[in-house]
């Protein structure tokens, strides 16, 4: 869907060593569970999706593939009207369609792509890839992270080191925690068992659905199948499969 020069013209990579290659995770994290109906053809600048192993490994920031490196391609300018939004840095590109509303922040590199709207005291940070039909709301900061088209951070959310499918929509306050108190590696948990995640900031990742209540917080490293739903105020760990609640 429009890529520009140097970032793959499908969706999908290899894997990398570091995100155990050999292990499936129960099939409940890679991209073709978690987002089913992303096709790499929707409009705008689309990332490419790894297609093999965890859909998290394209948050590494030394990844050859990665969401920082893939970023680094793009091409193209600030093509909307700005009202009184605020930019600081390199590589900004927005689409002409998109909408950034007065007040916003943007530090660059980042991308705003068609129909998605950026509202007032939002700060988009670096290597924020904000795709086609996406909102991210008054005070929600994004930062190292994935809105696939039609995602939705609408009031008061913190993303970082993160990636939110198709129709995902957090309630109002939730935070996608990234980083652990001790800075180290984060773990994902599956069935029962601690696993190296790769990465040392890993927030979520969102499958295509997924709602969250007013003030839920997910902890460093969780991955939620698609329509899975969590409840006001409550704290999630651990990878999960689709439809699942938590309370």
């Amino acid at each position: 869907a429009n890529l520009p020069p140097g970032v793959l013209s499908h969706h999908h990579i290899d894997a990398q060593a570091p995100f155990r290659r050999g292990m499936d995770w129960d099939g409940l994290a890679d991209a073709k569970t978690l987002f089913p109906s992303f096709t790499g053809e929707e409009d705008g600048y689309l990332p490419a999706l790894p297609d093999h192993g965890p859909v998290w490994q394209l948050l590494d920031p030394d990844g050859s593939n990665s969401l920082k490196a893939q970023m680094e391609t793009l091409s193209g300018e600030i093509a909307c009207e700005n009202p009184g939004f605020f930019t600081r840095g390199e590589g900004i590109v927005i689409d002409a369609t998109a909408t950034v509303e007065a007040g916003a922040s943007l530090i660059g590199p980042c991308y705003v792509g068609p129909r998605a709207v950026v509202r007032s005291g939002a700060y988009v940070r670096e290597h924020s890839w904000i795709c086609a039909d996406a909102v991210v709301g008054h005070a929600t900061e994004v930062k190292h992270s994935i809105l696939l088209p039609g995602a939705k951070a609408p009031h008061f959310n913190y993303v970082g080191d993160s990636i939110l499918g198709k129709g995902a929509n957090l309630g109002a306050g939730t935070k996608l925690s990234n980083l652990r108190n001790d800075g180290g590696e984060v773990h994902v948990r599956l069935n029962g068992e601690r696993l190296p995640s790769g990465l040392r900031k890993f927030g979520a990742v969102l499958g295509e659905g997924v709602a969250t209540g007013c003030n839920s917080v997910t902890n460093p490293g969780v991955v939620l199948g698609c329509n899975s739903t969590v409840w006001p105020n409550a704290t999630v760990t651990g990878i999960h499969g689709p439809d699942s609640q938590h309370r």
